[in-house]
């Protein structure tokens, strides 16, 4: 059986994402392999109008749903930080959940410490540490850039090993 897992970091400027896909044997479930397809971010400029940029996150989200065709959908959950990024990402987080419901694609929810937890061990760990553990999980050489494509390479990941 095979799952593709679609890991977003969400932002308005920014949004990363990364596709895995688990496969388990039929024979033996403990034995299962993961690999990562693809990955990248969806970008808007910081100079257009709010509206556009939203409108840019919707479509690019409707054709990355459509080209990827994920099973689950994992998200990082709003972390608050400075008020002012936090409703930016807010908004288009918004835009990303009505996206996955229109397309009625499941979804999990992580928190940071949740997602450090996972592939650290340790719920306060650093940024590197992170990504150097979503390289070594995915056996890549190098660790995906930009960050916020290896940060949802994380999330993707944190839901392989939750569900």
């Amino acid at each position: 059986m095979e799952k593709r897992i679609l890991g977003l970091d969400p932002g308005l400027a920014i949004l990363g994402f990364g596709l895995i896909t688990c496969k388990q044997n039929q024979t033996q479930t403990q034995d299962t392999t993961v690999k990562m397809l693809d990955f990248g971010v969806i970008t808007t400029p910081a100079d257009a109008e709010m509206g556009q940029r939203l409108c840019t996150l919707f479509d690019d989200l409707h054709t990355l749903m459509e080209e990827l065709q994920p099973n689950l959908v994992a998200i990082e959950k709003l972390f608050f930080y400075r008020m002012s990024s936090t409703i930016l990402v807010a908004q288009a987080r918004g835009v990303l959940m009505l996206v996955l419901a229109q397309r009625r694609l499941p979804y999990v929810e992580f928190t940071p410490a949740q997602i450090k937890q996972a592939l650290t061990g340790y719920g306060n760990a650093e940024k590197y540490e992170v990504q150097e553990a979503v390289a070594r999980e995915l056996d890549l050489d190098d660790i995906p850039k930009p960050d916020d494509a290896a940060d949802a390479l994380a999330v993707a990941l944190t839901a392989w090993f939750q569900v």
